[in-house]
């Protein structure tokens, strides 16, 4: 056969060689992982928009607040009667 050349059939003599099977490994391996990046963000994104805001919850008592530090023993009895007293000036003081 005349002018059978192997460059005619895409082989490159020997290929791309080693550089080139290394750039297309780390290649694909980096599309892989910005594919799996994807749609771990586009999930974790969904999850956390259909549960609503976090703290949807009413506003607690303050006096109740009191009551449970000083049942835990946060505070000490003095503590708590004072502050007792100073809520309870605020909450009738508010009231006018």
């Amino acid at each position: 056969m005349m002018g059978w050349d192997n460059d005619m059939m895409g082989w490159y003599n020997d290929g791309i060689g080693w550089g080139g099977w290394i750039a297309m490994t780390v290649m694909m391996v980096a599309v892989w992982g910005l594919v799996i990046f994807a749609v771990v963000a586009i999930f974790r994104s969904t999850s956390i928009r259909s549960t609503g805001p976090a703290e949807t919850a009413a506003p607690r008592d303050p006096m109740r607040t009191l009551d449970e530090r000083f049942a835990r023993g946060e505070i000490d009895a003095e503590e708590y009667h004072s502050r007792q007293a100073i809520l309870r000036d605020s909450v009738h003081n508010s009231g006018r």
